[in-house]
């Protein structure tokens, strides 16, 4: 049972005869006791004729997935199953980071009828949001009070990482199509497979000369190579203590899925295979054997609900999950935040056992403010602290960086918007080398 904000005014009403009937000399505390008794009947009466909520019959309609940010509607079907009118509110129990609307939704339901409710969410969080029930209050015909009930109706979306680095893709596949067809290579690397022959032209490279070819054809022809397909690429996520760091409007996990997403969108239009393992102690997420246009929904999906872990990652096993795909990796991406030297020691010590077989890169989301702070001068006191600090995180990520090269491995450091598209460019530019 519920009570309504009628009851307080009639309550309140209750004061207008008090105070009359205190200046005739009667008692007005036992006046406004019989009124109090006589509220407390009505509340009662109009509690009981209220249509009950038990007689509804709820049926949801939600989306399973959906992109962080984007808006997306639910709908509630209430059915009324009663020989009466039912008339009251309902409240829809997501959790706050769904986004969904603090006001109740009013019903109106006639017998046998059935009301359509939307409920609009905007999830401000990846991962699983869930409904587990609504709340319905039933109002009474003097609308004093009413009955309330509990009805169990789960629902869940998923919440997949909004991939916002998606707008870099075409630019980055032009730049793709013209290593693969237009620009082919002259110089055969580790990297590239034979494409075709063409004739020689003045300037071109005498060592890629077809001489076989040249004696059937006739004329100077030469070979020329294109970046090689179907190598695997592998990309690791760090979910230990260090990718809850804030960087930017963000933590550095977010900057790591939209880099992951996006070389996967290219290297699979590039026709190589990609592995994704989240781990830190444990795997997390890992998308394998996966290729063409289900690649990207495997991942965002296996993505969705990972988090950081307050736990240093284990590196050793992380490598070590890395051989268990059984592939032979031609680039691994390491997605971490290897910037303080001491944090560092079981990454360094396990890198170059993995960086002397196959090119690895590291890369990591930087804070554009820590490097703003180290650049400007101090003019107070509290400047002064603040450059000193902010210094010695610059200087503690290139003293990192500079031991990940000497491991063999390429660092990548960029703020979290322009992470991906350093990474991207990267892989392209290994291509073109002819190294991957």
């Amino acid at each position: 049972m519920f009570v309504t904000g009628r009851l307080a005014a009639l309550v309140a009403a209750g004061a207008v005869p008090l105070v009359l009937l205190s200046v005739a000399g009667v008692n007005p505390w036992a006046v406004f006791g019989g009124w109090l008794v006589l509220c407390a009947a009505l509340v009662a009466v109009d509690s009981a004729a209220a249509p009950s909520p038990r007689l509804l019959h709820l049926t949801r309609s939600a989306p399973a997935r959906t992109r962080l940010g984007v808006p997306v509607q639910t709908t509630i079907s209430v059915r009324n199953t009663g020989p009466r009118v039912l008339r009251g509110r309902l409240r829809d129990a997501w959790q706050p980071t769904a986004g969904a609307p603090a006001t109740r939704e009013r019903l109106d339901v006639d017998p046998g009828a059935t009301q359509v409710l939307v409920v609009p969410l905007l999830p401000r969080r990846r991962g699983e949001l869930r409904s587990e029930f609504v709340v319905v209050r039933s109002v009474g015909p003097m609308g004093l009070a009413g009955r309330q009930r509990r009805i169990d109706a789960p629902a869940a979306v998923r919440v997949l990482p909004p991939f916002t680095s998606r707008r870099h893709l075409a630019s980055r596949i032009a730049r793709l199509n013209e290593l693969d067809g237009a620009t082919s290579v002259q110089v055969r690397g580790q990297g590239t497979e034979f494409d075709s022959l063409r004739p020689y032209v003045r300037g071109d490279d005498v060592r890629s000369i077809d001489w076989r070819a040249t004696a059937r054809a006739g004329a100077t022809m030469l070979r020329t190579w294109r970046p090689e397909r179907d190598r695997h690429v592998v990309i690791l996520i760090d979910t230990g203590r260090t990718s809850a760091a804030r960087v930017g409007d963000g933590v550095r996990m977010d900057a790591a899925f939209e880099a992951a997403l996006l070389l996967a969108a290219l290297a699979e239009h590039a026709g190589d295979h990609v592995h994704l393992l989240a781990f830190d102690r444990l795997v997390r997420a890992r998308v394998s054997r996966v290729d063409g246009p289900s690649l990207l929904p495997a991942m965002v999906d296996a993505l969705a609900p990972v988090e950081p872990s307050l736990l240093d990652t284990d590196w050793d096993a992380a490598f070590a999950a890395i051989r268990s795909l059984g592939v032979r990796p031609s680039l691994i991406v390491l997605l971490t935040a290897q910037d303080e030297p001491e944090a560092s020691r079981g990454f360094l010590s396990a890198l170059p056992s993995v960086a002397a077989h196959t090119t690895v890169l590291v890369g990591t989301a930087t804070d554009v403010a820590a490097e703003a702070d180290a650049a400007a001068p101090p003019v107070d006191a509290d400047d002064v602290y603040r450059h000193a600090a902010a210094a010695r995180t610059v200087s503690d990520a290139r003293r990192v960086a500079g031991a990940i090269d000497r491991a063999g491995a390429e660092p990548v450091a960029a703020d979290p918007n322009a992470l991906p598209v350093r990474i991207v460019d990267r892989y392209l530019a290994l291509k073109a080398h002819g190294r991957l």
